[in-house]
């Protein structure tokens, strides 16, 4: 009887310390493993809507980490206010055959403010699970349950959220009061991926399954420009207490208007007089503006809050004026009070500010956007001005802001433009140098670098930084010339044509090759490029060139006494749809060499058909770039 009962025994004891047979990792389909350092195997995400002012989120995260590398696709972290509250958080680890190996509970979660090392000020907090594997792979399983009244930020759907992770199951229900009206937005839909939807008066599901990993490929476009995803608002909602409509773009930045940004433009007496008095009787209002903006940028400095309506409403002008600090909200609406004082009208921008351009998608009124600038009528255009910036000049915009919408908030209504778009041309490098080579290999030069437009923005940081790093600066951006000496820096930061220009005298012994009587060098020694894109045998996704830029080079290059030129480079001239590239090596006299360089790079988003081309383009010019002269004695 004993012996009949072991296998039971045994049968009962593998059931029960393997509850989870479908989490054990053999059950993951080999395509879904290919290319993956992480598989989620389910995300389910419930959203009920049951009034204006009432959301739950329910989140069921299952996922696979395969490697070290895979865990970047673990986020075990929830964020709460005093508005948005944590009533569950959980997490549950499984080794590979499915075996449960540690329960973490709510009490288990670390709970820190959300602040940053730059954030003053904020209302926001979070628990975390702070979890160190010891085995590959695992299978975490998150669970949370969050309820909110803030129903103006419902979150997206992304079934596929990362390179080199797949998905195995994703799905999303949001079910709403019709009165309420939901809107929605998809992206990047395509036969590729297999997405079902569903939909009814008061509910609406997605749901996917098996979407495989994707590596990353150098120059791919934004990971929300490629894969699917889908976006969320409600016509009628709630933000911190004040129920609004967005039924369209004028009437919510009517609302914003009247109802975040009103109440916070007094100043004290003492200001607006002191502000009238720098203006004095200027009557242009770009030039009040100019006096006023950089009043600003002398008093206040920039420091993150995000307290008030969700990070959203600024702080009082009246306190940064007292305090002399704030946000990009609140640096902005000061600003913007100061310049109504003084006659001049502006308005309260929201985007998205980062290099890597997002745009705010019109076709769905929701709230989008990161960041705050002011706005300046100018005929039928915009002066912008980044008011968090305490060096950046009047009216200029780099690439956290450039190229992308805005909305515009008017006491009328809300309207979206588009920000300053640097075109190639705009984007202007000017290098005129001389150097002359010894007979000894040595190399003694001048140089004069000229930036405008985004290359000035890549530039004028450059007299800020101690003498120090400006020299390790120049030793990098002149790797090609060995043992450089940077003898001199002169800068001149012409902030209102928005020009800075780079002077520098350099020495450097042995940039020519001695062999035989003869000296080897390279003739462009001031304005090589050397970046070829990696090479791909079969490629998976476009690529896009995101800014367009010109370089201009002249180069004089004097050989030594005696010598002649024995060889040198051919002139060499390429036009394709990316650019276009053009060098000669012009023999002045017996001792001079002229180097006139010009380069074209064009911004866009393009066929990965056509990647294999640009990448030739860029290895031709790096090639050509480091064309060399042999000079030998007469």
């Amino acid at each position: 009887m004993k012996l009949k009962l072991l296998p039971i025994l045994f049968l009962f004891s593998i059931l029960s310390t393997a509850q989870k047979l479908e989490y054990a990792t053999f059950n993951i389909p080999d395509s879904l493993k290919q290319n993956a350092n992480a598989v989620v195997r389910l995300s389910q995400i419930n959203i009920d809507i049951t009034s204006q002012k009432s959301m739950t989120i329910k989140l069921l995260q299952v996922t696979t980490v395969l490697n070290e590398l895979g865990l970047r696709n673990l986020d075990l972290v929830e964020n709460y206010d005093k508005n948005r509250r944590i009533n569950k958080i959980e997490a549950t680890v499984y080794d590979a055959f499915g075996k449960q190996l540690k329960a973490y509970r709510k009490g288990d979660f670390k709970d820190q403010s959300a602040a940053d090392g730059v954030t003053l000020f904020s209302d926001n907090r979070l628990l975390y699970l702070d979890y160190t594997p010891t085995t590959y792979p695992f299978t975490m399983v998150f669970e949370v349950e969050i309820e909110t009244s803030n129903t103006a930020f419902i979150p997206s759907w992304r079934p596929i959220n990362d390179y080199l992770a797949s998905t195995e199951k994703a799905s999303l229900t949001i079910n709403f009061i019709p009165d309420l009206r939901l809107k929605y937005k998809e992206f990047n839909f395509s036969n590729k991926y297999s997405i079902e939807k569903k939909e009814t008066e008061s509910s609406l599901t997605y749901a996917a399954k098996n979407i495989v990993a994707h590596k990353y490929e150098e120059l791919a476009p934004s990971f929300d420009l490629l894969f699917p995803r889908v976006m969320f608002g409600l016509e009628l909602f709630n933000l911190e207490g004040i129920t609004g409509n967005a039924k369209s773009w004028k009437e919510m930045g009517k609302w914003f208007y009247d109802e975040i940004l009103s109440g916070t433009v007094e100043l004290p007496e003492e200001t607006k007089i002191k502000i009238k008095n720098l203006v004095g009787n200027e009557k242009d209002p770009l030039k009040k503006a100019e006096v006023v903006y950089k009043y600003v940028q002398e008093k206040t400095r920039y420091v993150s809050i995000q307290e008030g309506i969700g990070g959203w409403k600024p702080m009082l002008a009246k306190d940064v004026d007292k305090l002399g600090y704030g946000d990009c909200k609140a640096l902005t609406n000061y600003t913007r009070t100061l310049l109504n004082e003084v006659g001049v009208t502006s308005y309260y921008a929201r985007l998205y500010g980062q290099r890597e351009k997002r745009e705010i998608y019109t076709d769905i009124v929701s709230f989008q956007s990161n960041h705050v600038i002011l706005a300046i009528p100018d005929n039928s255009d915009y002066v912008w001005l980044e008011c968090t910036s305490q060096v950046q000049p009047f009216g200029f915009q780099g690439d956290f802001t450039d190229d992308r919408n805005a909305y515009l908030i008017k006491p009328d209504g809300g309207e979206i433009v588009k920000t300053k778009t640097f075109t190639e041309k705009d984007n202007l490098q000017i290098v005129k140098g001389a150097y002359q080579i010894t007979e000894t290999g040595d190399f003694i030069g001048k140089v004069r670098i000229i930036s405008k437009g985004l290359q000035y923005d890549n530039e004028f940081g450059k007299e800020r930084l101690s003498r120090e790093n400006q020299i390790k600066n120049y030793k990098e951006e002149f790797s090609n010339i060995n043992n450089l000496n940077v003898t001199k820096i002169t800068f001149n930061n012409n902030q209102a044509g928005i020009e800075f220009t780079e002077e520098l005298e350099l020495e450097a012994e042995g940039y020519a090759q001695i062999s035989g009587g003869k000296l080897m060098f390279v003739v462009n020694a001031f304005a090589q490029s050397y970046y070829v894109p990696k090479k791909y045998r079969i490629r998976e996704l476009p690529f896009e060139i995101d800014r367009g830029y010109t370089d201009e080079e002249e180069i004089e290059v004097t050989i030594p006494e005696g010598y002649i030129v024995e060889a040198k480079p051919n002139a060499f001239e390429q036009e394709t749809e990316f650019g276009f590239y053009k060098i000669e090596f012009n023999l002045i006299n017996p001792s001079k060499i002229l180097c006139k360089r010009k380069l074209i790079i064009k911004k866009g988003i393009y066929d990965k058909s056509k990647y294999e081309s640009y990448r030739k383009f860029r290895e031709i010019i790096a090639k050509t770039d480091n064309s060399k002269v042999v000079i030998t004695k007469s």
